[in-house]
């Protein structure tokens, strides 16, 4: 496997699919949730635009529309 000089949410871009890492709060316990959603919209840094720093993302299971950090998208599952 090819090692990449840069975390892999910087190339994430508008309209790809990606799995996010979020927190489980539910009655039955607290753990990680793995969840996936699709980049409707992409926030650039204030030095620098071209580094993305925040996704706003709909949750393709409940249409959930939420704005997550970048460094959650643990991958990027499909290119348009």
């Amino acid at each position: 496997m090819e090692s990449c000089p840069y975390p892999e949410f910087l190339h994430v871009r508008k309209g790809d699919y990606i799995v996010i890492q979020g927190e489980l709060s539910r009655s039955e316990g607290e753990g990680t949730e793995y969840w996936i959603a699709q980049v409707i919209h992409v926030v650039g840094g204030s030095r620098n635009s071209s580094v993305n720093t925040i996704f706003q993302v709909a949750n393709i299971d409940t249409g959930q529309i939420a704005y997550i950090n970048a460094d959650l998208a643990m991958k990027i599952l499909r290119k348009p």
